[in-house]
Protein backbone atom coordinates (compact mmCIF):
# COMPACT_ATOMS: atom_id res chain seq x y z
CA UNK A 1 0.00 0.00 0.00
CA UNK A 2 1.38 3.28 -0.73
CA UNK A 3 2.36 5.51 1.37
CA UNK A 4 0.67 9.13 1.84
CA UNK A 5 3.57 11.17 0.79
CA UNK A 6 3.63 8.64 -2.22
CA UNK A 7 -0.17 9.75 -3.38
CA UNK A 8 0.23 13.01 -2.75
CA UNK A 9 3.09 13.54 -4.47
CA UNK A 10 2.31 10.79 -7.79
CA UNK A 11 -1.50 11.47 -8.38
CA UNK A 12 -2.37 15.01 -6.97
CA UNK A 13 -0.64 19.08 -8.33
CA UNK A 14 -0.83 20.07 -4.61
CA UNK A 15 1.86 22.39 -3.70
CA UNK A 16 4.77 20.90 -0.79
CA UNK A 17 2.54 23.54 1.87
CA UNK A 18 -0.94 21.58 1.13
CA UNK A 19 0.47 18.79 1.36
CA UNK A 20 2.24 19.42 4.89
CA UNK A 21 -1.09 20.42 5.89
CA UNK A 22 -2.75 17.01 4.80
CA UNK A 23 0.06 14.97 6.78
CA UNK A 24 -0.40 17.03 9.86
CA UNK A 25 -3.74 16.44 9.73
CA UNK A 26 -4.03 12.83 8.88
CA UNK A 27 -0.73 12.24 12.26
CA UNK A 28 -3.58 14.10 14.26
CA UNK A 29 -7.14 12.93 13.30
CA UNK A 30 -7.54 10.49 15.58
CA UNK A 31 -9.73 12.14 18.38
CA UNK A 32 -12.45 13.21 15.60
CA UNK A 33 -12.52 9.71 14.47
CA UNK A 34 -12.73 8.97 18.19
CA UNK A 35 -15.26 11.67 19.10
CA UNK A 36 -17.79 11.50 16.04
CA UNK A 37 -18.02 7.05 16.69
CA UNK A 38 -17.12 6.70 12.42
CA UNK A 39 -14.72 5.71 9.99
CA UNK A 40 -12.43 8.75 8.33
CA UNK A 41 -11.73 8.92 5.08
CA UNK A 42 -9.45 11.96 3.45
CA UNK A 43 -10.18 12.19 0.15
CA UNK A 44 -8.35 14.34 -2.79
CA UNK A 45 -9.02 15.59 -6.37
CA UNK A 46 -6.07 13.18 -8.57
CA UNK A 47 -5.06 14.87 -11.33
CA UNK A 48 -7.02 12.83 -14.22
CA UNK A 49 -9.96 14.54 -12.20
CA UNK A 50 -10.91 10.86 -9.97
CA UNK A 51 -11.27 11.31 -6.32
CA UNK A 52 -8.03 9.38 -4.89
CA UNK A 53 -7.99 8.30 -0.47
CA UNK A 54 -5.03 9.13 0.74
CA UNK A 55 -5.71 8.71 4.54
CA UNK A 56 -8.05 6.34 6.32
CA UNK A 57 -8.38 5.76 10.25
CA UNK A 58 -10.88 3.43 12.40
CA UNK A 59 -12.21 4.80 15.60
CA UNK A 60 -11.28 2.67 18.89
CA UNK A 61 -14.77 4.18 20.25
CA UNK A 62 -16.86 2.04 18.35
CA UNK A 63 -16.63 -0.96 15.83
CA UNK A 64 -15.32 -0.31 12.55
CA UNK A 65 -17.47 -0.32 9.19
CA UNK A 66 -14.75 -1.33 6.93
CA UNK A 67 -11.96 -4.27 7.49
CA UNK A 68 -10.13 -3.61 4.60
CA UNK A 69 -7.91 -0.44 3.68
CA UNK A 70 -9.14 2.05 1.40
CA UNK A 71 -6.11 4.26 1.08
CA UNK A 72 -4.92 4.03 -2.96
CA UNK A 73 -8.87 3.58 -4.15
CA UNK A 74 -9.82 5.94 -7.04
CA UNK A 75 -13.20 6.86 -6.89
CA UNK A 76 -16.16 8.53 -9.17
CA UNK A 77 -19.03 7.81 -7.66
CA UNK A 78 -18.80 10.06 -4.63
CA UNK A 79 -21.43 12.72 -4.90
CA UNK A 80 -21.21 14.23 -1.24
CA UNK A 81 -17.57 14.03 -1.60
CA UNK A 82 -17.74 16.25 -5.14
CA UNK A 83 -20.27 18.37 -3.39
CA UNK A 84 -18.10 19.49 -0.32
CA UNK A 85 -15.37 20.25 -2.91
CA UNK A 86 -17.63 22.28 -5.10
CA UNK A 87 -19.51 24.26 -3.08
CA UNK A 88 -16.98 24.24 0.02
CA UNK A 89 -19.87 23.09 2.67
CA UNK A 90 -20.08 20.28 4.54
CA UNK A 91 -22.53 17.59 2.88
CA UNK A 92 -24.38 15.23 4.72
CA UNK A 93 -26.61 12.06 3.82
CA UNK A 94 -27.14 8.45 4.16
CA UNK A 95 -25.74 5.96 1.49
CA UNK A 96 -25.66 2.18 1.45
CA UNK A 97 -22.36 0.50 0.99
CA UNK A 98 -21.87 -3.53 -0.71
CA UNK A 99 -19.78 -4.58 1.78
CA UNK A 100 -21.29 -2.79 4.92
CA UNK A 101 -25.52 -4.48 5.75
CA UNK A 102 -27.00 -1.32 7.41
CA UNK A 103 -27.22 2.24 6.18
CA UNK A 104 -24.15 4.29 6.24
CA UNK A 105 -24.16 7.82 7.40
CA UNK A 106 -21.97 10.37 5.69
CA UNK A 107 -20.34 13.50 6.33
CA UNK A 108 -18.02 15.10 4.21
CA UNK A 109 -16.43 18.45 5.34
CA UNK A 110 -13.68 20.61 2.98
CA UNK A 111 -10.62 20.43 4.23
CA UNK A 112 -8.89 24.35 3.72
CA UNK A 113 -5.50 25.73 3.10
CA UNK A 114 -5.09 28.98 3.29
CA UNK A 115 -8.60 29.90 1.71
CA UNK A 116 -8.08 27.02 -0.77
CA UNK A 117 -10.30 23.60 -0.40
CA UNK A 118 -7.65 21.14 -0.68
CA UNK A 119 -9.46 17.54 0.09
CA UNK A 120 -12.57 16.56 1.74
CA UNK A 121 -12.41 14.84 4.96
CA UNK A 122 -15.51 12.11 5.19
CA UNK A 123 -16.40 10.22 7.95
CA UNK A 124 -18.49 7.16 8.03
CA UNK A 125 -20.89 5.63 10.71
CA UNK A 126 -23.52 3.35 10.50
CA UNK A 127 -26.85 4.68 11.93
CA UNK A 128 -27.54 1.71 14.20
CA UNK A 129 -24.16 2.09 15.63
CA UNK A 130 -25.35 4.23 19.19
CA UNK A 131 -27.70 3.24 21.76
CA UNK A 132 -29.00 6.83 22.20
CA UNK A 133 -28.32 10.31 22.37
CA UNK A 134 -26.30 10.16 26.32
CA UNK A 135 -24.52 12.77 28.16
CA UNK A 136 -21.41 11.14 26.49
CA UNK A 137 -22.46 11.25 23.19
CA UNK A 138 -23.55 14.48 23.24
CA UNK A 139 -20.83 16.12 24.88
CA UNK A 140 -18.71 13.80 22.29
CA UNK A 141 -20.62 15.51 19.25
CA UNK A 142 -20.70 18.56 20.47
CA UNK A 143 -16.76 19.03 20.61
CA UNK A 144 -16.54 16.80 17.03
CA UNK A 145 -18.20 19.55 15.49
CA UNK A 146 -16.71 22.27 16.27
CA UNK A 147 -13.15 20.43 15.21
CA UNK A 148 -14.86 19.87 11.63
CA UNK A 149 -15.64 23.64 11.83
CA UNK A 150 -12.29 24.12 12.60
CA UNK A 151 -11.08 21.90 9.55
CA UNK A 152 -13.60 23.68 6.99
CA UNK A 153 -11.75 26.92 7.98
CA UNK A 154 -8.56 25.67 7.63
CA UNK A 155 -7.77 26.15 11.76
CA UNK A 156 -7.18 22.31 11.99
CA UNK A 157 -4.79 20.64 12.13
CA UNK A 158 -3.00 23.22 14.42
CA UNK A 159 0.07 24.58 12.56
CA UNK A 160 2.46 23.21 15.44
CA UNK A 161 1.66 19.76 16.32
CA UNK A 162 3.21 16.17 17.43
CA UNK A 163 0.49 14.23 17.92
CA UNK A 164 2.39 10.76 17.08
CA UNK A 165 3.99 10.32 20.18
CA UNK A 166 3.17 7.21 21.77
CA UNK A 167 1.95 8.55 25.54
CA UNK A 168 -0.23 10.71 23.66
CA UNK A 169 -3.50 10.33 25.02
CA UNK A 170 -6.45 9.76 23.13
CA UNK A 171 -10.49 10.00 23.40
CA UNK A 172 -10.92 6.79 25.00
CA UNK A 173 -8.51 7.19 27.97
CA UNK A 174 -10.64 10.43 29.46
CA UNK A 175 -12.08 13.80 28.08
CA UNK A 176 -12.51 16.98 29.74
CA UNK A 177 -14.13 19.88 27.57
CA UNK A 178 -13.73 23.74 28.77
CA UNK A 179 -15.25 26.82 28.23
CA UNK A 180 -13.62 29.90 26.93
CA UNK A 181 -13.12 30.42 30.92
CA UNK A 182 -11.40 27.68 31.72
CA UNK A 183 -14.13 26.19 33.21
CA UNK A 184 -15.11 22.52 32.99
CA UNK A 185 -18.17 21.98 31.45
CA UNK A 186 -18.15 18.04 30.73
CA UNK A 187 -15.90 15.37 32.11
CA UNK A 188 -16.20 11.35 30.73
CA UNK A 189 -15.84 8.71 33.37
CA UNK A 190 -13.04 7.78 32.64
CA UNK A 191 -11.34 11.60 32.78
CA UNK A 192 -13.15 11.36 36.24
CA UNK A 193 -11.59 8.65 37.08
CA UNK A 194 -8.08 10.20 36.00
CA UNK A 195 -9.06 12.69 38.28
CA UNK A 196 -9.46 10.36 41.27
CA UNK A 197 -6.00 9.39 40.96
CA UNK A 198 -4.61 12.98 41.63
CA UNK A 199 -6.42 13.33 45.38
CA UNK A 200 -9.61 15.31 43.36
CA UNK A 201 -12.65 13.49 44.11
CA UNK A 202 -15.63 16.05 43.83
CA UNK A 203 -17.58 16.91 40.68
CA UNK A 204 -15.38 18.83 38.19
CA UNK A 205 -18.23 20.65 36.39
CA UNK A 206 -18.38 23.73 36.69
CA UNK A 207 -15.03 24.27 38.43
CA UNK A 208 -11.93 26.17 37.37
CA UNK A 209 -9.04 24.14 35.64
CA UNK A 210 -6.98 25.15 38.76
CA UNK A 211 -9.01 23.74 40.81
CA UNK A 212 -8.06 20.35 39.10
CA UNK A 213 -4.22 20.60 39.24
CA UNK A 214 -4.14 22.27 35.87
CA UNK A 215 -1.75 25.12 36.02
CA UNK A 216 -4.11 28.81 34.44
CA UNK A 217 -1.24 29.32 32.64
CA UNK A 218 -0.97 26.40 30.64
CA UNK A 219 -4.83 27.61 29.52
CA UNK A 220 -3.58 30.53 29.00
CA UNK A 221 -0.42 29.37 26.75
CA UNK A 222 -2.75 27.34 24.53
CA UNK A 223 -5.40 30.25 23.85
CA UNK A 224 -2.47 32.64 22.87
CA UNK A 225 -0.62 30.24 20.60
CA UNK A 226 -4.15 28.58 19.54
CA UNK A 227 -2.00 25.69 19.88
CA UNK A 228 -1.54 22.40 21.96
CA UNK A 229 0.06 21.62 24.71
CA UNK A 230 1.05 18.97 27.11
CA UNK A 231 1.12 19.24 30.82
CA UNK A 232 1.49 15.93 33.45
CA UNK A 233 0.00 16.23 36.72
CA UNK A 234 2.34 14.80 38.77
CA UNK A 235 0.99 13.57 42.40
CA UNK A 236 4.28 11.74 44.29
CA UNK A 237 6.22 9.30 42.50
CA UNK A 238 2.94 6.66 41.81
CA UNK A 239 0.98 8.97 40.03
CA UNK A 240 1.39 10.62 36.90
CA UNK A 241 -1.76 12.35 34.33
CA UNK A 242 -0.66 13.67 31.39
CA UNK A 243 -3.21 16.19 29.75
CA UNK A 244 -3.09 17.13 26.27
CA UNK A 245 -4.74 20.11 25.89
CA UNK A 246 -6.27 21.17 22.26
CA UNK A 247 -7.99 24.78 21.83
CA UNK A 248 -11.35 24.82 19.79
CA UNK A 249 -11.20 27.93 17.98
CA UNK A 250 -13.86 29.84 16.35
CA UNK A 251 -13.32 32.73 13.54
CA UNK A 252 -9.31 32.77 15.03
CA UNK A 253 -10.04 33.25 18.55
CA UNK A 254 -10.25 30.18 21.26
CA UNK A 255 -13.81 29.72 22.73
CA UNK A 256 -13.00 26.63 24.63
CA UNK A 257 -10.89 23.46 25.07
CA UNK A 258 -10.84 19.41 24.40
CA UNK A 259 -8.54 17.91 27.17
CA UNK A 260 -7.64 14.32 26.92
CA UNK A 261 -6.45 13.03 30.06
CA UNK A 262 -4.30 9.51 30.08
CA UNK A 263 -2.87 7.94 33.29
CA UNK A 264 0.67 7.19 32.49
CA UNK A 265 1.78 6.26 36.11
CA UNK A 266 2.67 2.80 34.81
CA UNK A 267 4.78 4.33 31.87
CA UNK A 268 6.60 7.08 34.36
CA UNK A 269 7.24 4.36 36.71
CA UNK A 270 8.99 2.16 34.60
CA UNK A 271 10.89 5.63 32.96
CA UNK A 272 12.33 5.99 36.29
CA UNK A 273 13.17 2.27 36.58
CA UNK A 274 15.05 2.44 33.48
CA UNK A 275 17.21 5.54 34.86
CA UNK A 276 17.91 3.64 37.72
CA UNK A 277 18.74 0.40 35.93
CA UNK A 278 21.39 2.59 33.32
CA UNK A 279 23.00 4.25 36.77
CA UNK A 280 23.26 0.63 37.81
CA UNK A 281 24.85 -0.59 34.75
CA UNK A 282 27.50 2.56 34.30
CA UNK A 283 28.28 1.90 37.69
CA UNK A 284 29.26 -1.39 37.56
CA UNK A 285 31.60 -0.41 33.73
CA UNK A 286 33.11 1.75 36.68
CA UNK A 287 34.04 -0.42 39.00
CA UNK A 288 34.86 -3.21 36.65
CA UNK A 289 37.53 -0.75 34.84
CA UNK A 290 39.00 0.39 38.04
CA UNK A 291 39.62 -3.38 38.78
CA UNK A 292 40.79 -3.92 35.88
CA UNK A 293 43.59 -0.41 36.34
CA UNK A 294 44.49 -1.94 39.38
CA UNK A 295 45.10 -5.21 38.31
CA UNK A 296 47.33 -3.35 35.28
CA UNK A 297 48.86 -1.21 37.58
CA UNK A 298 49.93 -4.39 39.98
CA UNK A 299 51.55 -5.76 36.65
CA UNK A 300 53.56 -2.82 36.27
CA UNK A 301 54.92 -2.31 40.23
CA UNK A 302 55.76 -6.20 39.55
CA UNK A 303 57.73 -5.14 36.29
CA UNK A 304 59.53 -2.21 38.13
CA UNK A 305 60.83 -5.23 40.52
CA UNK A 306 61.64 -7.90 37.91
CA UNK A 307 65.43 -7.88 36.88
CA UNK A 308 64.97 -10.16 33.88
CA UNK A 309 64.11 -8.68 30.56
CA UNK A 310 62.00 -11.19 29.21
CA UNK A 311 59.63 -11.10 32.28
CA UNK A 312 60.17 -7.39 32.39
CA UNK A 313 58.63 -7.40 28.52
CA UNK A 314 56.25 -10.49 29.36
CA UNK A 315 54.76 -7.99 32.68
CA UNK A 316 54.37 -4.90 30.39
CA UNK A 317 52.74 -6.40 27.46
CA UNK A 318 49.86 -7.85 29.89
CA UNK A 319 49.57 -4.72 31.98
CA UNK A 320 49.00 -3.57 28.58
CA UNK A 321 46.41 -5.66 27.33
CA UNK A 322 44.46 -5.35 30.57
CA UNK A 323 44.64 -1.45 30.41
CA UNK A 324 43.07 -1.91 26.30
CA UNK A 325 39.98 -3.98 27.69
CA UNK A 326 39.56 -1.51 30.80
CA UNK A 327 39.69 1.54 28.09
CA UNK A 328 35.99 0.26 26.58
CA UNK A 329 34.75 -0.06 30.16
CA UNK A 330 35.71 3.28 30.92
CA UNK A 331 33.47 4.27 27.30
CA UNK A 332 30.25 2.05 28.53
CA UNK A 333 30.50 3.69 32.14
CA UNK A 334 30.70 7.50 30.35
CA UNK A 335 28.35 7.30 27.67
CA UNK A 336 26.00 3.98 29.28
CA UNK A 337 24.20 1.39 26.98
CA UNK A 338 25.84 -2.05 25.57
CA UNK A 339 27.43 -0.77 22.82
CA UNK A 340 30.61 2.08 22.07
CA UNK A 341 31.50 3.35 18.85
CA UNK A 342 34.76 1.78 17.92
CA UNK A 343 36.75 5.34 17.41
CA UNK A 344 36.15 6.58 20.95
CA UNK A 345 38.32 3.23 22.07
CA UNK A 346 40.90 3.30 19.48
CA UNK A 347 41.66 6.62 20.02
CA UNK A 348 42.89 6.12 23.84
CA UNK A 349 44.66 2.98 23.13
CA UNK A 350 46.78 4.74 20.53
CA UNK A 351 47.41 7.10 23.72
CA UNK A 352 47.95 4.61 25.63
CA UNK A 353 50.54 2.53 23.26
CA UNK A 354 52.52 5.84 22.29
CA UNK A 355 52.74 6.87 26.28
CA UNK A 356 53.85 3.48 26.77
CA UNK A 357 56.60 3.28 24.10
CA UNK A 358 57.27 5.71 22.53
CA UNK A 359 60.96 7.08 22.30
CA UNK A 360 62.00 10.49 22.13
CA UNK A 361 64.52 10.16 19.70
CA UNK A 362 62.86 7.67 17.87
CA UNK A 363 59.29 9.12 17.23
CA UNK A 364 56.50 7.30 14.98
CA UNK A 365 53.49 8.86 14.19
CA UNK A 366 50.49 7.16 14.51
CA UNK A 367 47.20 8.73 12.87
CA UNK A 368 43.82 7.21 12.60
CA UNK A 369 41.61 6.89 9.34
CA UNK A 370 37.90 6.44 9.96
CA UNK A 371 35.75 6.34 13.30
CA UNK A 372 34.61 3.18 13.16
CA UNK A 373 31.05 1.14 13.41
CA UNK A 374 28.79 0.86 16.74
CA UNK A 375 29.77 -2.27 18.18
CA UNK A 376 29.04 -4.29 21.09
CA UNK A 377 31.02 -4.18 24.53
CA UNK A 378 32.04 -7.78 24.08
CA UNK A 379 33.36 -7.20 20.39
CA UNK A 380 34.83 -3.77 21.16
CA UNK A 381 36.97 -5.49 24.43
CA UNK A 382 38.59 -8.12 21.64
CA UNK A 383 38.96 -5.30 19.02
CA UNK A 384 40.54 -3.31 21.43
CA UNK A 385 43.28 -5.96 22.36
CA UNK A 386 43.96 -6.83 18.83
CA UNK A 387 44.40 -3.37 17.97
CA UNK A 388 46.79 -2.94 21.20
CA UNK A 389 48.93 -5.69 19.76
CA UNK A 390 49.00 -4.59 16.21
CA UNK A 391 49.88 -1.07 16.75
CA UNK A 392 52.61 -2.37 19.72
CA UNK A 393 54.06 -4.80 16.96
CA UNK A 394 54.18 -1.92 14.49
CA UNK A 395 56.03 0.43 16.85
CA UNK A 396 58.60 -2.45 18.13
CA UNK A 397 59.54 -4.51 15.11
CA UNK A 398 58.90 -2.61 12.13
CA UNK A 399 61.63 0.32 13.38
CA UNK A 400 64.37 -1.82 14.43
CA UNK A 401 67.19 0.89 16.25
CA UNK A 402 69.31 2.90 13.87
CA UNK A 403 67.17 1.38 10.77
CA UNK A 404 64.03 2.39 9.15
CA UNK A 405 62.83 5.90 7.61
CA UNK A 406 63.48 8.99 9.18
CA UNK A 407 59.63 9.80 8.94
CA UNK A 408 58.10 6.46 10.74
CA UNK A 409 54.29 6.20 10.22
CA UNK A 410 51.78 3.92 11.58
CA UNK A 411 48.14 4.10 10.28
CA UNK A 412 45.12 2.70 11.90
CA UNK A 413 42.56 2.50 8.87
CA UNK A 414 38.61 1.63 9.67
CA UNK A 415 36.05 1.43 7.24
CA UNK A 416 32.39 -0.36 7.13
CA UNK A 417 30.77 -1.51 4.16
CA UNK A 418 27.02 -2.76 5.03
CA UNK A 419 27.87 -4.84 7.73
CA UNK A 420 31.41 -6.16 7.33
CA UNK A 421 34.09 -4.06 9.06
CA UNK A 422 37.90 -3.88 7.92
CA UNK A 423 40.59 -2.90 9.99
CA UNK A 424 44.08 -2.29 8.51
CA UNK A 425 47.61 -1.07 10.37
CA UNK A 426 49.69 -0.06 7.64
CA UNK A 427 53.35 0.71 8.95
CA UNK A 428 56.54 2.10 6.46
CA UNK A 429 58.95 0.22 8.45
CA UNK A 430 60.97 -2.77 7.38
CA UNK A 431 58.18 -5.07 6.44
CA UNK A 432 58.12 -8.67 7.58
CA UNK A 433 60.15 -11.13 5.48
CA UNK A 434 59.38 -12.44 1.93
CA UNK A 435 58.80 -16.35 3.59
CA UNK A 436 56.77 -14.90 6.46
CA UNK A 437 54.19 -17.67 7.53
CA UNK A 438 51.49 -16.01 10.41
CA UNK A 439 50.96 -20.21 11.77
CA UNK A 440 54.13 -20.28 11.66
CA UNK A 441 55.49 -17.65 14.14
CA UNK A 442 55.73 -18.92 17.21
CA UNK A 443 55.03 -14.62 19.19
CA UNK A 444 52.30 -14.40 21.77
CA UNK A 445 51.47 -11.40 20.37
CA UNK A 446 50.22 -12.75 17.09
CA UNK A 447 48.99 -15.81 18.94
CA UNK A 448 46.50 -13.52 20.61
CA UNK A 449 45.46 -11.76 17.84
CA UNK A 450 45.00 -14.74 15.47
CA UNK A 451 43.33 -16.61 18.33
CA UNK A 452 40.60 -13.25 18.71
CA UNK A 453 40.25 -12.62 15.54
CA UNK A 454 38.83 -16.15 14.68
CA UNK A 455 37.45 -17.65 17.31
CA UNK A 456 35.74 -14.45 19.91
CA UNK A 457 35.34 -12.19 16.25
CA UNK A 458 34.91 -14.74 13.72
CA UNK A 459 36.68 -12.78 11.19
CA UNK A 460 40.16 -13.66 9.62
CA UNK A 461 43.44 -11.76 9.84
CA UNK A 462 45.96 -11.59 7.29
CA UNK A 463 49.53 -10.16 7.58
CA UNK A 464 51.63 -9.13 4.74
CA UNK A 465 54.24 -6.75 3.33
CA UNK A 466 52.67 -3.82 1.01
CA UNK A 467 52.14 -3.73 -2.17
CA UNK A 468 54.89 -0.95 -2.56
CA UNK A 469 57.59 -3.42 -0.72
CA UNK A 470 57.75 -0.63 2.12
CA UNK A 471 56.54 -1.86 5.20
CA UNK A 472 53.73 -4.27 5.89
CA UNK A 473 49.96 -4.14 6.37
CA UNK A 474 47.97 -6.37 8.71
CA UNK A 475 44.46 -6.90 8.17
CA UNK A 476 42.10 -7.64 10.20
CA UNK A 477 38.03 -8.41 8.89
CA UNK A 478 35.26 -8.59 10.87
CA UNK A 479 31.31 -8.94 10.69
CA UNK A 480 29.74 -6.82 12.72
Amino acid sequence: MASLNDLLRHHTPLPDPAQQHLRRLVAGWGPLSDLSFSDMLLFVTARDGRLLVVGQVRPTTTQTLYRTDHVGLFSKDRPLVTQALRSGMAAEGSVHRDSVDVPVKVRAVPVRHNGKIVAALVSESSRTAFRGSGELERAYFSVVERLFSMTSDGSFPYPFDDPTSETSPRVGDGVIVLDSEGRVEYTSPNAVSALHRTGFHANAVGRSVTEIGLPRDVLRTAFGLRAPLIHDLERGENVAIQLRLLPLLEQGRSAGALVLARDISDIRRQERLLVSMDATIREIHHRVKNNLQTVSSLLRLQGRRVTEPAAKTALDEASRRIRSIALVHEVLSRDGGDDVTLGDVIHPVVQMVQGALMDPDRPVDITIEGDGPVVSAETASSLAVVLTELIQNAVEHAFPLGEGPAHRRVTVHMKTVKNLLTVQVRDNGKGVPEDFDIDADPGLGLTIIRTLATADLGGTFVLERNDDGEGSVATLTVEV
